[in-house]
């Protein structure tokens, strides 16, 4: 994989938010995500230190959070690549502005957990339909820092969202939480709202030709999935973040549980370790984004998996605060060597008329990861312990980063064996 796709030099951040849509997306991106953190570390505080959840239920409002986009989301793809952009990423952000108010009232776990669950289904339109407006609006140049800019504003609301959801529910109360995620969901819907979204001239939505309308949507949806499955380089990416999202997801939800049995700390230290891969996030982003131009994708995706694995075997081996602290954010580092090179390619290689399905069914695949690992992190941590968790993880996200050198290395050698047969059997004409 090559670190560029096209010779035009990269566009910078102000030159890429200078584009009318691309600039509003990114705004309601950052006032959304900020709700979103403020809501979710107020229903972990909740469920950690309010109820005294066990890890099975902690890790349980991930589960409900996420499990909905893994079987809505390569069906919601389908829809995005034929419905129109503005309405469906105004409609969903709307629909969650009244699902959110939902939590403000809910009392019992269950409660949270069903909310949690139609906040995640109406999201499987909403991420597919912002990446499809992103590449519709954004020249191929710019497309690095356009996804670095929004990497960025994640990671910026992961500094500043836990830390302010830490104070507002000590001081103010967990519903004060939910009502700010309620409010900036009708904001970002308002400036999505203010500006003309249009899609990419050659991206034509499927038509529908087909008489039996389940059988066109269930064509479509294969169709992405077998795009992402015969494109040798998104197919590494995908499984890259796959398997990022696997060794995180085994191990972020057991951090309030650290933070409380092994550490002896309180909510807001546990905000503070939240915020620091969010630091990690923060400055991995403006790193990669320069590495990029002479850096290859895969030597940065996989250093992000190396990286990963080192950050969690610091938090396992070592339960001190300061080195909790030095591990959270080396593994937002290494996740942002992940994500921004893999959003950009997948953007780049991907058609126009198919971006929503591709980029659905990548995120399908990397929370089925990342739930799998939810699973396997409360089952072990209840059997082993928490630190002995990490432990675990850490191994097998430098097992994984290993295989992905050798599998690449197989996939160039095949691919150089190929050509050069082609080659002979050309001239041998």
């Amino acid at each position: 994989m090559s670190s560029q796709a096209a010779t035009a030099p990269s566009m910078s951040f102000r030159d890429v938010l200078r584009i009318d849509v691309m600039r509003r997306v990114w705004y309601a991106q950052v006032i959304s995500l900020f709700g979103d953190f403020l809501a979710l570390f107020a229903v972990i505080v909740v469920v950690s230190f309010t109820m005294h959840g066990t890890p099975n239920q902690i890790t349980g409002v991930q589960i409900f959070y996420m499990l909905p986009i893994v079987f809505v989301g390569p069906i919601a793809g389908v829809f995005v690549d034929r419905w129109p952009l503005k309405p469906t990423l105004v409609a969903s952000d709307l629909i969650r502005a009244v699902l959110a108010m939902l939590l403000i009232p809910a009392t019992s776990i269950w409660h949270v957990y069903v909310v949690l669950a139609a906040l995640s289904c109406v999201s499987a339109f909403f991420g597919p339909a912002q990446q499809v407006t992103i590449r519709a609006h954004v020249p191929a140049p710019g497309l690095m820092s356009a996804n670095a800019l929004m990497q960025m504003a994640f990671m910026g609301m992961r500094v500043v969202g836990p830390a302010t959801a830490g104070a507002i529910a000590a001081s103010f109360g967990p519903r004060t939480c939910y009502a700010i995620d309620v409010a900036s969901f009708i904001v970002s819907a308002a400036l999505i709202g203010s500006v003309a979204i249009r899609r990419a001239p050659s991206a034509q939505a499927p038509a529908a030709s087909s008489s039996n309308r389940i059988h066109a949507i269930w064509r479509d949806m294969v169709q992405g999935v077998n795009f992402i499955f015969h494109h040798a380089a998104i197919f590494f990416v995908v499984m890259a973040m796959a398997a990022g999202l696997f060794t995180i997801g085994c191990f972020g939800p057991l951090i309030a549980i650290f933070v409380r049995d092994t550490l002896h700390g309180s909510a807001r230290l546990f905000g503070f370790v939240s915020a620091m891969v969010g630091v990690g996030l923060l400055i991995g982003t403006h790193v990669i984004r320069k590495l990029a131009a002479r850096t290859t994708d895969d030597v940065l995706v996989l250093s992000g998996l190396a990286g990963i694995g080192a950050g969690v075997f610091l938090l396992g081996a070592v339960p001190h605060r300061v080195a909790t602290l030095i591990a959270a954010v080396a593994i937002g580092f290494a996740f942002a060597a992940i994500m921004v090179p893999a959003q950009t390619l997948l953007q780049r290689e991907t058609p126009h008329e198919m971006i929503g399905r591709v980029s659905s069914t990548n995120i399908s695949v990397a929370f089925l990861a990342q739930i799998i690992g939810l699973v396997l992190s409360g089952v072990l941590a209840d059997a082993f312990g928490v630190r002995m968790v990490f432990i675990l993880c850490a191994g097998l996200a430098m097992a994984m980063a290993a295989g992905g050198r050798v599998f690449l290395h197989g996939s160039r050698s095949a691919k150089a064996f190929e050509d050069v047969k082609k080659s002979r059997q050309r001239k041998g004409r």
